[in-house]
């Protein structure tokens, strides 16, 4: 595998006269909201409980388990499991919570 080096860049001139570069503001861009989703204390325990069993794969779990609860119709439950599943994975979550109201709505 080849490691290819680039020389240092000295921000605000270049090696080619007459050409400036422009600054640019260096602030982090991320998905995340303004103000992060509510989540209540029990509901972050559960699904810290849940990453310690599941690691990894704990939001897809979650996800499954609110799946077969909205199967039976178990609303609580389902309310339950998608935000433990929201906790860990927020984008599955919208996901599961459009598809389903998607169906129910047809």
């Amino acid at each position: 595998m080849t490691i290819r080096f680039a020389t240092a860049r000295t921000w605000g001139w270049s090696s080619r006269p007459g050409r400036r570069y422009v600054s640019v503001s260096l602030c982090a861009a991320n998905d995340n909201r303004a103000e992060p989703p509510e989540t209540n204390a029990g509901q972050l325990v559960a699904a810290l409980r849940h990453f310690a069993v599941h690691g990894l794969s704990a939001a897809e779990q979650a996800r499954r388990e609110a799946i077969e609860a909205d199967r039976t119709g178990d609303a609580s439950s389902y309310a339950w499991w998608l935000g433990v599943c929201r906790t860990l994975d927020r984008r599955m979550a919208e996901r599961l919570a459009r598809k389903v109201s998607n169906r129910a709505a047809h």
